[in-house]
């Protein structure tokens, strides 16, 4: 696959999927905090061709990675469009995609609060659970309807204290970790009402 980012077996990636339609501080932030809290070794934005769960697509493809090379200035962070060179819509997918191409590296999905809260929505989200540790990051107002999900309820045995957030990277799937950082107000969906990012 031509263009794909690079990984070593032994890696632990960081995967921040989303829209970016736009990306902005708030992912920044909370892309450096994954870094500093979970192990990793690198993150990779996937710039996804568009979300199942929202009902207008989002802007091209073209100007949304624009926009997030330019936001995310890290030597740790790639932003990728690799989602669509693959083919894969659900996340599920893109992690099988990915575990194939990539044999030997560590794949952690990262989310913010507020998707681990609709996390029982996505497709096959058991499947993520079962195959990747994922790191939570608290989002405004998001921390209490996160915690008491489907999703954290079914695995909180699983789950990792945010003391040993550290160790997410190299723990073994089903974990996940939920760690409350400072926090950013910023979110793509005030930024488009507020007519910053034009489609």
């Amino acid at each position: 696959m031509e263009n794909r980012p690079f990984a070593r077996a032994g890696q632990s990636i960081g995967l921040l999927g989303g829209s970016f339609d736009p990306a902005h501080d708030g992912h920044v932030h909370i892309t450096r905090e994954a870094l500093k809290r979970f192990g990793l070794d690198r993150v990779w934005w996937l710039v996804s061709p568009g979300n199942p769960l929202k009902e207008n697509g989002p802007a091209p493809m073209g100007d949304r990675m624009a926009v997030a090379q330019d936001v995310m200035q890290h030597p740790k962070v790639t932003v990728t469009d690799i989602e669509a060179r693959l083919g894969t819509v659900a996340t599920a997918d893109t992690i099988a995609a990915l575990r194939k191409r990539y044999p030997g590296v560590r794949f952690v999905w990262l989310m913010g609060a507020d998707n681990l809260a609709q996390f029982h929505l996505w497709q096959d989200w058991r499947d993520i659970v079962q195959a990747v540790p994922i790191g939570v990051i608290a989002r405004p107002g998001d921390r209490i309807s996160a915690r008491m999900s489907p999703a954290a309820r079914l695995f909180q045995q699983h789950r990792l204290d945010g003391v040993a957030s550290h160790l997410l990277a190299r723990a073994e799937a089903p974990a996940w970790c939920f760690v409350n950082v400072p926090m950013s107000n910023l979110s793509s969906t005030k930024i488009r009402a507020r007519g910053g990012w034009a489609k």
